[in-house]
């Protein structure tokens, strides 16, 4: 009788489970569908289809950002270095190009630091045993302050190439229109989709998230795992300084401010759990979707700009409670 209610009470905890990792990510499309509609009723927009798109266009890079961060959070860790590393990508790219170096080198250069400085980043968490929060609170400084060192001043991008995606429109029908950027930021959405689904690597992800030692008694490789997440992040803020570079065509050292919070938030009202385990990127996207929703609206209705920051908040601490109460760990 005791056996058997155990495995009931095992069952019931693990539905619960289920049911919550699904939750928080609907209850975060039903919150955008709901805003999105609210936002294009009230503002009498002319094409409801093209702000969506909008939405895409203007926060391609913070929808790259926070598929980086959805991998570090999934393992139970946090990055805060993403902003600097953003602002140091659109210096160094800007730098480069303005010294003579061939597009393809300077694009290349940022790639490398990125994923480079994320590395280290992870060996130190991994090796060292040091908290994730001071590792990339170091990294964030890091990162800001060879910003500076490069240059303090706005540094502007004239390079062709770089000119036509970020000017250029791809047109979808009649009017309707995106830029390149969003074509890479879903790219980059459908590309992590697969690696944490279908690979080896991402249901190991999952299971370092969920119990550490649990995946490693089934032969998984946590450490290999959780150093990779962090050089995922910072390829993907790698890759989001280079569309924030190509959508302002320009760099500069006070680019990406708090763009590491934004990153956080949009992952956790997506659905992911800070605790780690639990999420999904697709959820990460609907969460930049109803941040960017935010902005529209407060920017459409002439308010004062605070009140992003303080519906974000608002919206961010209900979808951590929804996760404390809803989605449970089975132990």
């Amino acid at each position: 009788m005791t056996v058997t209610a155990t495995r009931l009470g095992a069952l019931t905890g693990l539905a619960r489970y289920a049911r919550g990792r699904y939750l928080s990510p609907l209850a975060s499309l039903a919150l955008f569908v709901v805003m999105f509609t609210a936002v294009v009723t009230r503002c009498d927009f002319a094409s409801p289809t093209q702000v969506f798109l909008n939405l895409l266009v203007d926060n391609s890079y913070l929808i790259v950002l926070a598929v980086g961060m959805a991998f570090v959070l999934l393992t139970g860790g946090i990055d805060l270095s993403v902003g600097s590393v953003v602002a140091l990508s659109t210096v160094i790219v800007a730098t480069a190009l303005r010294a003579g170096w061939p597009t393809p080198l300077a694009l290349a250069a940022v790639l490398v630091v990125g994923p480079v400085l994320g590395l280290l980043m992870g060996l130190v968490i991994e090796y060292f045993d040091v908290q994730p929060f001071i590792v990339t609170l170091a990294g964030m400084f890091l990162a800001r302050g060879l910003c500076y060192v490069i240059s303090v001043d706005t540094l502007p991008i004239n390079d062709p190439a770089m000119r036509a995606v970020g000017l250029n429109y791809v047109y979808l029908y009649e009017a309707l229109f995106i830029r390149w950027t969003v074509i890479i930021a879903l790219v980059v959405v459908v590309a992590a989709v697969y690696v944490l689904h279908v690979t080896r690597f991402g249901r190991t992800v999952y299971a370092v998230g969920g119990n550490r030692q649990s995946a490693q008694l089934m032969g998984l490789n946590a450490s290999r795992a959780r150093v990779g997440v962090y050089a995922i992040s910072g390829f993907c803020a790698a890759l989001a300084g280079l569309l924030l570079a190509t959508q302002k065509l320009s760099g500069y050292s006070l680019n990406g401010i708090g763009l590491e919070l934004d990153a956080i938030a949009a992952a956790v009202i997506g659905g992911v759990l800070l605790a780690g385990g639990v999420g999904f990127v697709l959820g990460s996207l609907i969460g930049v979707l109803v941040l960017g929703t935010i902005g529209t609206f407060v920017t459409a209705a002439n308010l004062d700009s605070y009140w992003t920051r303080i519906t974000t908040g608002v919206l961010l601490l209900i979808f951590v409670l929804v996760q404390r109460l809803v989605v449970r760990k089975p132990g």
